[in-house]
């Protein structure tokens, strides 16, 4: 590939070596960050292509931030986990991150837009319960990436899991042990929840289980699972196995029936959703499904700072594969219904 008219820069680069932007400025400052063939591929790149630093532009990017501004709410233990990939993946850069927390008296966006005021590179939105609009305009004073959200607008890339995969998945492996009574603890507001619902009710009918379809309205938090599993003990039937919006609503759901002298998975098989650090507790066993937090921080962070480095035009949409994590909490349907 030879060089476009014009003076060759990085970006140049970048494309040229099939690699970031990112990974070519650490590789022509000769620091540590990139494996010594890509290093190679991206000097001999820039060797062919006539690349000549310019001193004047390094010295502007010198005075920008070197900072990304993570936004998530304090209330969601993944994002809690995301946020800790997330300074995984940006210790290989030479940007640090900045947090910005939501709580019951602040919101999300006001969480997002105090970042705006610390000059930062780029922004990171975990899960942002904001609308498309506010996404755009805070796109538009600085560079932006969503995580675990279908939210969209221009210039803005989106990095999420295939939720309706990942909630498929629960249903299949749950068919697959013979259950057919599989209830649904819906997320109510939160980002996603219609997503998984909708996956849910689709992989009910693909198994042909449309019949058995019960969706429990929940609001993605512990009060949620317990409230479920007050109802669903109610009923004259009640199910075999329950879904859940997430790990924390599956995890109330598992400590009401524990405390009413439920078997789990012996009389109720439960599934959650997450697969945070409270489902693999010895004490908890939950079977849930695996977003990969660390490849979803990984493709965010490198989002961002090419955003950041002015080496990205067009906005991109990156979904990862979701993975099942079986454990104890679910098992095969109740002997006495074969």
């Amino acid at each position: 590939m030879g060089a476009r008219p014009g003076r060759v820069t990085i970006v140049d680069v970048a494309r040229a070596a099939g690699t970031s932007v990112s990974s070519v400025s650490v590789a022509l400052r000769g620091e540590p960050g990139v494996s010594e063939e890509t290093r190679r591929r991206v000097l001999a790149t820039a060797d062919r292509l006539g690349y000549r630093p310019d001193a004047r532009a390094r010295l502007l990017r010198e005075q920008q931030p070197r900072v990304l501004g993570v936004s998530y709410a304090v209330s969601q233990a993944f994002h809690a986990e995301i946020v800790e990939h997330l300074y995984q993946a940006v210790a290989t850069t030479e940007h640090d991150l900045v947090l910005s927390a939501a709580t019951r008296a602040r919101s999300e966006l006001a969480a997002a837009e105090s970042l705006t005021h610390d000059r930062c590179a780029a922004l990171l939105l975990v899960s942002p319960a904001i609308s498309e609009i506010d996404l755009a305009a805070l796109s538009r004073r600085t560079p932006t990436v969503v995580l675990g959200s279908e939210l969209r607008a221009e210039s803005v890339d989106s990095v999420r899991a295939d939720d309706r995969r990942g909630i498929a998945l629960a249903v299949d492996h749950l068919a697959e042990a013979g259950h057919r009574e599989i209830h649904y603890v819906d997320g109510g507001s939160a980002v996603l929840s219609r997503t998984r619902r909708e996956g849910y009710l689709a992989a009910m009918r693909a198994r042909g289980l449309g019949a058995h379809v019960r969706v429990l309205g929940g609001n993605a938090d512990e009060e949620s699972g317990i409230a479920a599993a007050q109802r669903i003990l109610a009923e004259p039937t009640p199910p075999t196995a329950v879904v859940a919006h997430n790990d924390m609503t599956a995890f109330g759901l598992l400590l009401a029936l524990r405390v009413r002298g439920v078997a789990v998975p012996g009389e109720m098989s439960v599934v959650g959703y997450d697969d945070t650090r409270l489902a693999a507790l010895r004490t908890v066993e939950l079977t849930s499904v695996s977003q990969d937090p660390a490849v979803l921080a990984r493709t965010a962070v490198r989002r961002a700072v090419a955003r950041a480095e002015g080496g990205v035009e067009e906005a991109g949409e990156f979904v990862t594969a979701p993975r099942l994590m079986v454990r104890s909490s679910s098992g095969p349907v109740p002997a006495r219904l074969h």
